[in-house]
């Protein structure tokens, strides 16, 4: 058998030879506080439609549940720091804000092959009876609090997880593994006394630190919610048609931020600030060709067009008020409401 800590050091460099940014491990039962928090989160109703939060809650709130012959989870983070001032385009009326995260490539794919090949090649450093199994963001894992208890840092009052080496502007990702590997020791938290991400909340989603109602928070309204935004919210929805990077943003341990590794995730050009008249004006084809490989394409024409039209609404610039009139017989009703929404905000 060959020496679980010489296997590690061995696999934190290989990691990181992958371009991932942190490697850590923790044990999947290293996380007691989640099924309360979870339990909490749904009571409280802060999940909106995201029904599918409240199903497998057995695994979601219990991570050693969703494969009990698992023994370590090698959390790993993978940097996507914007290359430029993300929040520049949030001040320019005629053009919509794109979360940093899906300005280039979906992260699902280049994040998911690297696990592969990390997965891999554990197997062969360790030995074939090792089993593996790789997770992104789409299976009930509670990546962020396992990070937290791996120590790659720390659930920040925003939620996210935070770390003094690169900030937060990273992607997750975890190999679970039947190997028995040494543990590191999780991180504490540092927010300390600063609200700078509670604060900077275009819709106040923030009931507490620490806490999310995800019915306010504009990444959820944008990509989640189905149908109509209350309008109470859309207005505060600024432009943004894609995600919210405001708390992101406004953390000042992004001081530390580490440049992305995969120039993939890099913006694409026509997404940096993507004029909302050109966005409106997209069919169901013309979105499909527009965002191949992109996150974005995942929420479908209509939704998409739905948010360009509260940024229209919101503009103030009475030269977009055709491309709103062009959209209120649209056969999507949540889209014809928005485009009547639009046009009697604007002047």
């Amino acid at each position: 058998m060959k020496d679980a800590a010489d296997i590690k050091e061995k696999l934190v460099a290989q990691a990181l030879a992958e371009g991932f940014v942190s490697c850590r491990v923790c044990r999947p039962w290293d996380v007691p506080e989640v099924p309360g928090r979870l339990q909490a989160f749904l009571e409280a109703g802060y999940h909106g439609q995201m029904g599918w939060m409240a199903e497998r809650t057995h695994w979601r709130g219990d991570p050693a549940k969703l494969w009990p012959e698992a023994r370590s989870v090698i959390m790993l983070a993978e940097s996507y720091t914007p290359e430029e001032d993300p929040m520049a385009v949030v001040g320019q009326a005629d053009r919509g804000a794109v979360s940093v995260y899906a300005r280039g490539k979906d992260y699902h794919d280049l994040v998911k092959k690297r696990l592969k090949r990390l997965a891999r090649w554990l197997i062969a450093e360790a030995g074939e009876e090792t089993e593996v199994k790789v997770f992104v963001d789409t299976a009930p894992v509670p990546e962020k609090a396992l990070g937290q208890a791996a120590g790659l840092g720390w659930q920040g009052k925003h939620s996210n997880l935070v770390s003094r080496d690169w900030g937060n502007w990273a992607f997750l990702g975890s190999v679970f593994t039947t190997l028995e590997l040494p543990a590191d020791p999780p991180e504490r938290d540092r927010c300390g006394s600063c609200r700078a991400c509670l604060d900077s909340c275009p819709t106040d989603a923030f009931p507490a630190p620490y806490q999310v109602d995800a019915r306010r928070c504009i990444s959820y309204l944008t990509i989640e919610h189905k149908g109509p935004v209350d309008e109470e919210l859309r207005a505060q929805m600024g432009n943004r048609i894609y995600g919210c990077d405001d708390c992101l943003a406004a953390c000042p341990w992004n001081k530390f931020a580490v440049a992305a590794s995969d120039m993939r995730y890099a913006a694409r050009e026509e997404l940096k600030a993507p004029r909302l008249a050109e966005l409106a004006a997209l069919d169901d084809a013309a979105f499909r060709e527009t965002f191949s490989g992109s996150p974005i394409k995942r929420i479908g024409r209509d939704r998409f067009v739905r948010n360009v039209l509260y940024a229209i609404g919101n503009s103030g610039l009475a030269e977009l008020r055709g491309a709103a009139q062009a959209l209120v017989a649209d056969p999507d009703p949540a889209v014809a409401d928005a485009a009547t929404w639009a046009l009697a905000r604007l002047p």
